[in-house]
């Protein structure tokens, strides 16, 4: 297994995907391309369909993946606000390539057995596959797909991102093989002596304590521990300092415990939502996801610092397990709101990715919803950074 990526900032899509293909050829050293990931800023959306024809007159890329992305990463490098385009490619012996299109508007019934979701999707479940997956934030139903897709393949990693710098349906471009489309969800199932990791950076630091959800219906948090969860955060913020309590006002979320039979959850275990709400006649909020009784919660809040830390944790974490040394390549799909807008500065992400794990192939883009995990289930995030991590599965290659 080798990975190689690289990114241009030229003017002309011929001189990107020029510049581009030289790079990633000599890093792999006169090894086949079995599969190219390509990532392509808006400011070439009118040669968004010369792209794959002008990729193989330089290089045969196996199979192309890809979509349009408002920020583009590649060779550990992030790229926001001016035309940039990238390629990540993967030669990988003894890995099944399976390419996956469809438009996730006709979805098998939720209430279906997994053998249906397999079906429909044509993946072979026996032959443990990884997701990587990109689709339309205009046209994609993201929570049902992700659901069935973890229902019928639920020891399967997956990691992707909806396609950016479009600002109305049909505008986002996404590659797959020969094809473009400009809707719905493309994607590749990785098998044979292949592992994906995931890492999920949410960027919050929960306040607080835990607590459990005694009352709500649907998506409106009534009570937290019998008590209106407005009352609770009034109280909260008597005992926070003053950095805390102006977060509080602009970046409050609420953190949904993933795992009920972790005896103590912390940071990373909670599935972060948005506070959509307030019913100040009853001290009820309104959640962006649907609750149940008897769930544990707690309450987040997200700023630069914490974001940095987050991550930080979460790729020394990574790196602490046995088999991280054995990773060749990755894939970085990060929020547009993180970048230079959240830091101040540009390259935050890959840097500290570079600094923790080392100088191995990255490649992304900036994304309208990330795709990754929290605790054994897959969700679609925002204001987060999803990576994916490719190692042999088998043996170091």
């Amino acid at each position: 297994m080798k990975w190689a990526s690289s990114i241009s900032t030229q003017s002309t899509i011929d001189k990107c995907i020029a510049e581009t293909t030289a790079l990633v050829r000599e890093q792999l050293g006169g090894l086949e391309a079995h599969l190219t990931v390509l990532f392509v800023s808006p400011h070439f959306k009118e040669k968004y369909s010369l792209i794959p024809s002008l990729l193989s007159e330089q290089m045969a890329p196996g199979l192309l993946l890809g979509c349009s992305g408002g920020g583009i990463i590649g060779g550990g490098r992030e790229v926001e606000h001016k035309p940039a385009f990238s390629i990540t490619c993967a030669h990988l012996p003894n890995v099944e390539i399976q390419s996956i299109q469809t438009d996730t508007l006709n979805l098998p019934d939720p209430d279906t057995a997994p053998s249906v979701w397999r079906e429909w999707l044509g993946v072979d479940v026996q032959k443990n596959p990884q997701f990587i997956l990109m689709a339309d934030p205009f046209s994609f139903r993201g929570e049902e797909f992700l659901s069935g897709l973890d229902f019928a393949y639920p020891n399967a990693s997956k990691v992707g991102g909806l396609a950016s710098g479009a600002n109305s349906a049909g505008g986002n471009a996404l590659y797959l093989g020969d094809k473009i489309f400009s809707s719905g969800l493309v994607g590749v199932a990785l098998t044979g002596d292949i592992e994906l990791d995931t890492i999920v950076a949410q960027g919050c630091r929960p306040i607080g304590k835990p607590m459990s959800i005694t009352q709500c219906e649907h998506t409106l948090l009534q009570q937290v521990d019998g008590k209106p969860p407005l009352e609770v955060l009034e109280a909260m913020a008597e005992t926070l300092n003053e950095a805390d309590r102006k977060l509080l006002q602009t970046a409050l979320f609420l953190g949904i415990e993933m795992d009920p039979l972790k005896d103590d959850p912390g940071q990373g275990d909670f599935l972060i939502r948005n506070l959509m709400g307030v019913d100040r006649n009853t001290g009820a909020l309104s959640i962006g996801t649907l609750l149940r009784n008897g769930q544990l919660v707690q309450f987040h809040l997200r700023d630069k610092v914490m974001s940095a830390e987050d991550l930080s944790r979460m790729l020394s974490k990574y790196r602490e397990k046995s088999a991280s040394d054995q990773a060749q390549g990755a894939l970085l799909f990060s929020c547009l709101g993180r970048g230079e807008h959240l830091y101040g500065t540009p390259n935050h992400d890959s840097d500290l990715f570079k600094s923790k794990l080392g100088d191995m192939p990255l490649g992304g883009f900036f994304c309208n919803g990330e795709i990754g995990p929290v605790g054994k289930t897959t969700f679609l995030h925002g204001y987060t950074s999803s990576f994916g991590i490719f190692r042999p599965g088998n043996a170091r290659s």
